[in-house]
């Protein structure tokens, strides 16, 4: 009998302390916890702008469509915003743009020229829309196949964030490849020149 109240009062107190925990976290945002407690999570923005000072040269960020598929790799984190694709894009170019230590190639799915309105409602104001957003910042088409091929190969060693939007058009996905924000690639090349 003895044991039993030792074990009961043993399992109460891991209770109480267990409970006060959760009352102290209430109204937190983006908290970590155990997988016995639900956290509210943070909004999309806050979770990108916490990525951002870590992310660097080689990192990806991708403002995927509705129907881009959640990844298994470990170094592919998967934000889903609820949000309209566009609004997304705009928000994110701006946070990466405000990063002095990044600067981003941009890559599209060349697929995406060849999807037509008929084909798919709502691809000619995707289109006119990813061309105004994407407009002087040097966007260059690519196979979808070979994306994902590098998204495979990068995710394997570096971070990638995956930004999901609630767009339903195919191919219409954003592909920001993060390069060194201070040092270009000329000057790189001009400086293993030198050491040779």
């Amino acid at each position: 009998m003895r044991k039993l109240a030792a074990v009961l009062g043993i399992a109460l107190a891991v209770f109480a302390a267990a409970a006060c925990d959760r009352e102290d976290d209430e109204g937190k945002e983006g908290i970590a916890v155990s997988s016995a407690q639900i956290a509210k999570p943070a909004p999309w923005t806050e979770v990108l702008a916490g990525y951002l000072p870590a992310l660097g040269h080689r990192n990806w960020i991708v403002v995927a469509d509705s129907a881009f598929p959640l990844q298994i790799s470990p170094g592919i984190e998967t934000i889903v915003t609820g949000e309209d694709h566009f609004a997304v894009l705009e928000k994110v170019l701006k946070a990466v743009d405000g990063a002095r230590h990044i600067r981003p190639k941009i890559w599209l799915d060349k697929e995406l020229a060849y999807v037509t309105e008929d084909l798919a409602p709502g691809a000619d104001e995707a289109k006119r829309r990813l061309d105004e957003a994407l407009k002087g910042r040097g966007a260059a088409p690519v196979l979808h196949e070979e994306l994902i091929a590098r998204l495979d190969q990068a995710g394997k060693a570096f971070k990638i964030v995956m930004v999901k939007t609630t767009l339903a058009v195919p191919y219409t996905s954003v592909f920001l490849e993060l390069d060194c924000g201070y040092w270009l690639s000329e000057n790189e090349a001009k400086m293993r020149e030198k050491m040779k």
